[in-house]
């Protein structure tokens, strides 16, 4: 058995995965090809792990939380802020499929070009891709079925709103909780909130 399907049982064990969808992606998109060479050993222990820059790559046990909340279908469109070394938009853009898109946004130039490197590796670059992020959060001006945010914000970004789609979904830190909002009209937001977690600081 593969050390990354061991990581995957295990989280399908403590009820922390459930969605086939979700575990397929985590068993296809193997977190080894995400973390420098120096800690691949490491790749499928269940704690952050540095990537450069100050920066980790979430616990594989808090991504599979939020992307369970954050639901991804088959055509989505996908905007995941805080891309990092790429193992995020990697997991979407599979979720997605070829008719859908993902666009990750990363502030740190190493880290784009490492995602972009790190997504090459699995051809997804058809229909997701990394940016440098620029002075504002998210993409003002476009609309997403789903954004993913891995950082975490002081307080709720009220701009992400305007970017969902009606019936799109948000997932997001805010202090040490994280959020799942739903956009139920163009008036309408729902919340849910799930305690106890450290993210780094959303930087914008």
């Amino acid at each position: 058995m593969k050390k990354m399907d061991r990581l995957v049982d295990s989280m399908i064990s403590s009820n922390m995965l459930k969605s086939p969808l979700i575990i397929d992606a985590f068993r296809t998109i193997d977190r080894k090809y995400f973390v420098p060479e120096e800690y691949e050993d490491e790749a499928y222990a269940d704690m952050p792990l540095p990537i450069g820059d100050y920066q980790t790559i979430s616990q594989p046990s808090t991504v599979a939380f939020m992307l369970e909340r954050l639901d991804p279908q088959d055509g989505n469109t996908v905007l995941d802020i805080g891309s990092g070394s790429g193992w995020t938009t990697a997991l979407l853009c599979y979720m997605v499929g070829n008719k859908g898109s993902v666009i990750g946004l990363e502030r740190i130039s190493i880290l784009v070009e490492q995602g972009r490197e790190n997504l090459s590796k699995f051809g997804f670059n058809s229909h997701c891709h990394i940016e440098r992020a620029g002075d504002t959060l998210g993409l003002p001006g476009k609309q997403f079925d789903r954004i993913l945010v891995s950082a975490s914000a002081d307080e709720t970004p009220e701009e992400l709103f305007l970017q969902l789609k009606i019936g799109g979904i948000l997932v997001i830190p805010i202090g040490e909780s994280i959020f799942k909002f739903t956009k139920t009209s163009e008036t309408k937001i729902e919340k849910e909130e799930f305690y106890g977690f450290v993210f780094v600081p959303l930087i914008y």
